[in-house]
């Protein structure tokens, strides 16, 4: 079987003399004189052209150092079959279960509909026919006495008599013509006489028959005199179901439509004669029932992403809705590689399977789990576990709807802790508040405290996880990170962490807290994954300032939606995303849900994220709940704990630590200065770190200093990190100047 569909090459040339009308002024090369040059033989003779060995240049260019043969690709090779692809002997919808009982289904539901539509039109119809019935019975008759009287050859006997008039030889033709038709008609009419003897005996049986036979006969009579006078533009019978069929895809369209992309090097290689019959490696074929595939070898120097970035264009000269074509790079073979995939219906509009955990099931993070569709319909699968996540978009293009499908997945395990915070503060991750261990919704100041102290939390907790980790035995952790089985331990508190933050930006950016959040949220990217805790952000602004460099240069999981430039496509998928062909650019307003996928797989994919709105989000989270009452899990905010963000409110925090620094100790290490707080505020303090503290002071501009001190308690005495009282004092003096004399709330 050939791998190169074969087309009229008529047409080709037809194309390619339509891109050519334009070419005005360029140089006419005489390939047969070219060819025969290169073959060693002069053009008008064909005798040898004997070799010049003095020079490798001659008057008409370089002469090849290999030979025709040694240029020439060999079409047959053990190699080249070795490295060629295998087409599967079992089709893939014979070989996926799931696949074949999704189609048996479809089709026994059609076959369902299909019957139940008729079914219930029967009256309809019984009336059509019976109103119809008549007309069928007088165009019976109309043909039958057509038949009879041989009325076909009527014209034909009527020209003769014309022709007669001027022609008397043609009265002879006419008498030859009247004695067949009078034989004709005698013997139709002996038939017509039998037959009707025939009808007579036939309705005397049934007038003697049973009733049912009766009533069956007539009914039969009714379908067939009905069926013959229905009218050719009133058919019986009602369509269940309106087809619209999409348009194949020929390899002649997809030139064509290359062709007019206005790419240069597209033109250049028509121009110099290129058909186009060797762009397609492989034939162009239906895949999974849904759309047409098309792998095109682009001419030297031309790369697919230049194909990419003129989607609109390339489905405009296609003739196909914009959601239909979707272009891509296959750089696993080369840039110049372009995948095209032409979808019977448009993605954005096409309806989507349903959520597979939508009515049941729960999840385990450490395996794959549904999370969208490729334009192929196939399910797309993310492995939340050891990932964070960055998802970004324009508002208004489903970034919300990702991130709580995302979160929606996490909940469904009954081991995980679920932190959702909804700075847009429109309420979108309300429907998570019932499994989540803290939740939050808005951006005003007590939010961002309690997304500080959240945070804190989860940074004590990591630290906790790092020592437990470190101190397990190899047989248990092999690989120093946390696993199923880990997770499952209780004992050990290794569950599954997801933390979502919607509009990320108003953390980062926060005057008074936002570095502490950056430093907390990239440590987390950084260490978190290994220990069970992802950090999912949303974005409708990526930016170095918005999504700062160190969280988005370490995230794993990145879903771009649509966005505007290069900038904001490289900040969310990585660095030359864009430059590769990966363009969230190329996705049109009405492409909501739909984007690229990086990081799951090899390359990024183009998926559309299930849509689940909030009452079905609620529907799906009263499920997660139950699971977790079961298991034991119901935790923070969902068990009624209030959150004590006490401590990350600086009010007294200079004041505090000034109190417990007297000024004949200008100089304390952090872990003695801890201390002292706690024993001053038990109830503000109490489990107050070092690092807390450091983190505490920063937003004043405090830094941790080599102090020499002493530890009374301990009796050690050494060089250590800590603060100056000073400094303190100076930071106090600053900040009250600030706010007007007054305390910071």
């Amino acid at each position: 079987m050939s791998t190169t569909p074969h087309h009229d090459p008529d047409e080709f040339d037809a194309i390619t003399a339509a891109a050519d009308t334009d070419l005005t002024g360029a140089e006419v090369v005489d390939l047969e004189q070219a060819r025969t040059r290169r073959a060693g033989r002069t053009p008008d003779t064909g005798d040898l052209i004997e070799p010049d060995d003095s020079d490798d240049e001659t008057e008409d260019g370089p002469v090849p150092v290999d030979s025709l043969a040694a240029q020439r690709r060999p079409r047959f090779s053990l190699t080249a079959f070795r490295d060629a692809k295998r087409v599967a002997i079992i089709p893939s919808w014979l070989r996926s279960g799931a696949e074949f009982g999704r189609n048996a289904a479809w089709a026994a539901g059609f076959g369902v509909h299909a019957l139940g539509f008729h079914a219930f039109r029967l009256p309809v119809y019984a009336v059509k026919l019976t109103v119809r019935a008549p007309r069928g019975f007088g165009r019976v008759c109309k043909a039958y006495g057509r038949w009879l009287l041989d009325l076909e050859g009527e014209p034909v006997r009527q020209s003769v008599v014309r022709a007669a008039i001027d022609k008397p030889d043609e009265a002879r033709m006419y008498d030859r013509l009247s004695s067949k038709r009078d034989r004709r008609v005698r013997w139709r009419g002996m038939i017509t006489l039998f037959l009707a003897v025939m009808f007579a005996l036939a309705v005397g049986a049934l007038w003697l028959a049973p009733a049912t036979a009766q009533y069956t006969t007539l009914a039969a009579l009714l379908v067939v005199l009905g069926y013959l006078g229905s009218p050719a533009d009133k058919p019986l019978i009602g369509t269940a179901v309106v087809r619209q069929d999409a348009a194949p895809l020929t390899s002649i369209e997809v030139f064509t439509a290359l062709a007019s992309l206005g790419i240069a090097g597209i033109n250049a290689a028509i121009r110099r004669g290129d058909n186009g019959k060797s762009w397609f490696p492989a034939p162009i074929g239906r895949e999974n029932g849904v759309g047409w595939h098309c792998s095109v070898e682009l001419p030297r120097g031309v790369v697919a992403s230049a194909v990419v970035e003129k989607r609109e264009e390339l489905a405009a000269a296609l003739t196909r809705p914009l959601g239909c074509v979707w272009p891509s790079v296959n750089g696993d073979v080369h840039p110049g590689r372009l995948e095209l995939f032409v979808a019977d219906k448009d993605m954005s509009r096409a309806k989507q399977r349903p959520f597979p955990l939508l009515k049941s099931g729960t999840v385990n993070l450490f395996k794959p789990q549904p999370f969208g569709t490729d334009p192929r319909g196939a399910l797309v699968m993310i492995t939340l576990m050891f990932a964070s996540m960055i998802i970004g978009a324009l508002p208004r293009f489903g970034k919300t709807f990702a991130l709580r499908l995302a979160l929606l997945i996490a909940c469904l395990d009954p081991r995980s802790w679920i932190l959702a915070f909804d700075l847009k503060g429109t309420g979108d991750l309300s429907p998570l508040e019932p499994v989540c261990h803290a939740y939050r919704a808005g951006d005003d100041e007590e939010d961002i405290e309690y997304l500080v102290t959240a945070l804190r939390e989860i940074h004590a907790e990591m630290r906790r996880r790092t020592k437990v980790i470190r101190e397990l035995p190899r047989d248990l952790c092999p690989e120093n990170k946390v696993t199923d089985e880990l997770a499952s331990n209780r004992k050990l508190g290794l569950h599954p962490i997801a933390i979502g933050i919607d509009e990320c930006q108003r953390a980062f950016e926060h005057p008074k807290y936002g570095a502490e959040i950056e430093e907390i949220c990239d440590d987390l990217v950084r260490r978190g994954p290994a220990l069970g805790i992802m950090l999912k952000l949303a974005t409708q602004r990526p930016d170095a300032k918005s999504l700062p460099t160190g969280i988005s240069a370490n995230a794993v999981l990145r879903l771009c939606l649509k966005v505007m430039g290069q900038t904001e496509n490289d900040m969310v998928l990585g660095t030359s995303m864009y430059k590769n062909g990966v363009r969230a650019t190329m996705f049109s307003r009405r492409d909501k849900g739909i984007g690229f996928l990086a990081g799951e797989g090899d390359e990024p994919v183009i998926v559309k994220t299930f849509e689940i709105d909030g009452p079905t989000a609620e529907v799906i989270v009263v499920r997660a709940r139950a699971a977790r009452e079961r298991y034991g899990n119901i935790t923070g905010h969902a068990a009624g704990v209030v959150l004590d963000t006490t401590a990350v409110r600086r009010d007294t925090i200079l004041e505090d630590v000034a109190a417990v620094m007297a000024e004949a100790e200008p100089k304390l290490w952090s872990t003695v200065i801890v201390k002292r707080l706690t024993a001053l505020r038990p109830d503000v303090y109490t489990g107050f770190t070092a690092d807390q503290l450091r983190e505490a002071l920063k937003v004043h501009g405090l830094s941790t200093k080599q102090c020499w001190g002493e530890d009374i308690d301990t009796g050690e005495t050494g060089n250590r990190k800590g603060f100056h009282r000073a400094d303190i004092l100076a930071a106090i003096t600053k900040r009250d100047r600030s706010n007007g004399g007054g305390k910071t709330k």
